[in-house]
């Protein structure tokens, strides 16, 4: 592969960086507006650049990356890598190498963001990478620590939905919504100890759901928009049609772990959980972790070892219908309410 053409060697003028957001924190400058993320004004504060197809001939814009340290496939012995990650030569870059062709590569420092893909792929395909694991991998070289969560904001408060994949998380966000429940994030819940608090900080206002979940929310798998033509998976956006998005940044107030549903209920149960049970948990469920270095482990250790220290955590097992997913928000909703009531009203406010 050929050498990455740094920002010092003749990258893209800051002039051609015309689209502006803010995601997860960061202030992000691209080439081009990302679908999803609502564009602001110019920053004179960028923490990324992003790069990407067009803005320059391909070839000549990933640097020669040696034997990848991460490999990911479907599991079959002769099966095409769905992921491949590599470190550059010089150690100055990370790249992303997809089964489907798109590539990207990541400054080790998190704050440039090259990208390109196939002739046959188009800007929101690359997207659901680029918002996805690239964006959560960038979050980890500043020292965020992310959960594989969803989160929702009540009475002030982010409240986190964890668990393993297929529990329920972007469903039981997108329900909250349809209650009228501001959606704080999705996917990706970014937490860092600011001040004397941990603080979440807003996704963009876009939940992603699997037809089936659409169908039980709405009566319709086509009652929301394909994220690509090239994907089944839907979107439900935000701030519009009475679904609210929490643009601000949160403190922490609870966790809700969502496990396996349930037919013997009638109602959904809500037990507390602490201690090592609780850390070994959210180990389990951050973002990305199958690309953390030592100092990235460190870090997400310190801080989830505060977090269980300092914020409730609740077990939830659902009910087994589908639509049940209503009762299951009333539940956690209420006793998030019980919880946030008796935290101590000098911490309610969002300090740093």
């Amino acid at each position: 592969m050929a050498r990455l053409i740094k920002p010092t060697d003749g990258g893209l003028p800051e002039e051609l960086l015309s689209a502006f957001h803010v995601v997860y924190g960061l202030q992000l400058a691209a080439n081009m507006a990302l679908p999803g993320l609502p564009v602001r004004r110019n920053s004179e504060t960028v923490d990324v650049r992003i790069q990407l197809k067009d803005a320059w001939p391909f070839p000549g814009t990933l640097p020669a990356f040696g034997e990848g340290f991460y490999s990911s496939s479907d599991g079959a012995p002769a099966s095409q890598p769905n992921l491949q990650v590599g470190l550059s030569s010089n150690g100055e870059h990370f790249g992303f190498f997809y089964g489907d062709g798109a590539r990207f590569a990541v400054d080790r420092h998190g704050r440039d963001v090259r990208a390109d893909w196939p002739e046959d792929y188009t800007l929101e395909d690359a997207c659901t990478y680029l918002l996805g694991p690239v964006m959560g991998f960038v979050l980890r070289l500043r020292g965020t620590v992310c959960l594989h969560a969803s989160a929702v904001a009540i009475n002030d408060r982010a409240i986190a939905l964890v668990g393993s994949p297929g529990a329920g998380k972007s469903t039981t966000a997108a329900a909250f919504a349809c209650a009228g429940v501001p959606v704080l994030s999705d996917d990706i819940v970014a937490i860092a100890h600011m001040g004397d608090q941990v603080l979440v900080q807003p996704g963009y206002p876009r939940l992603n759901l699997w037809p089936d979940s659409v169908f039980t929310l709405f009566g319709s798998q086509d009652a929301l928009p394909r994220i690509t033509s090239s994907w089944d998976k839907r979107y439900m956006p935000l701030a519009q049609n009475g679904h609210r998005f929490a643009s601000s940044p949160l403190p922490l107030g609870a966790i809700y772990i969502l496990d396996s549903r349930d037919t013997a209920l009638t109602v959904p149960v809500v037990k507390e959980v602490s201690g090592e049970e609780a850390f070994m948990t959210l180990v389990a469920n951050t973002y990305v972790n199958y690309l953390l270095d030592r100092n990235m482990r460190r870090t997400e250790f310190d801080l989830l070892t505060r977090v269980v220290s300092e914020i409730p955590m609740r077990r939830v097992r659902p009910l087994a219908e589908p639509s049940a997913v209503f009762k299951l928000c009333e539940a956690i909703a209420g006793d998030a309410r019980r919880v946030i009531a008796h935290i101590p009203a000098n911490t309610t406010s969002v300090h740093g």
